[in-house]
This record gives structure tokens, sequence and C-alpha cells, in this order.
């Protein structure tokens, strides 16, 4: 948000279903963490759901594991599989890098941000 100015919001695979499914649609960008943990049945069917809707995320997993919905190919962005404490270390860089190169393609000064 900060560094490319732009509203977006994190939101759990099982409070999907509470209001924010109701503004997907084809236009939408999405992007989704789904790892091999706890929560991937949550996210898988939160993944099907988005793309019932006409949705298209993007798809942040691990190597070698790229969840499908809808009989569809979703682009993934692949991440080592580690020990659930690292794990959310390595998962932010791909967001991170998504913050930078917006920010950059907005004009933005990624050194000095407003305020």
């Amino acid at each position: 948000k900060e560094l490319t100015y732009m509203h977006s919001e994190g939101i759990a695979a099982g409070e999907l279903k509470h209001g924010p499914l109701a503004l997907v649609d084809s236009t939408m960008p999405i992007v989704m963490i789904i790892m091999n943990d706890r929560c991937a049945l949550k996210s898988q069917n939160a993944l099907e759901q988005i793309v019932a809707r006409g949705g298209r995320p993007i798809i942040i997993c691990p190597i070698g594991h790229k969840p499908a919905a809808g009989g569809i190919e979703l682009p993934t962005i692949e991440v080592p599989q580690l020990v659930d404490c690292l794990q959310s270390v390595i998962t932010v860089l791909p967001l991170q890098l998504l913050a930078y190169h917006l920010a950059c393609l907005r004009g933005h000064d990624v050194d000095c941000p407003r305020n």
C-alpha cells in the first residue's frame, strides 16, 4: 500500500466468504498464497470460489505444487518449501518485489516514499 499508493488487503482464505468474494471478477487483481500446510484445504476452496466467479489469481506456491481450479492453468510463482517458522519469510519476497515493480511502473520514488 505505502509504496505503490494502491489500496490492497490481505484476507485469510476462511474469511473470503464474508463479503470480499462478492467483489471478485475478471478485472480484480488477486494474488494468493497457497502452501502445503494446515490451511491448504481452505486455500484451495477459496481458489475454486475465486475462479468460479471469473477471477484469475496469481498463485504463490511451493515448487512442484501448482494448484488447479476450474480446469484452467493459473499463473504461479514458485518458492521453496521450508519449515513453517521460515516459510513466511521466503513467501513474502515475491510480494515485496511486486510492490517494488508496481511502484516503479507508476513513477513513484521507491527510495523516498511520501510521509
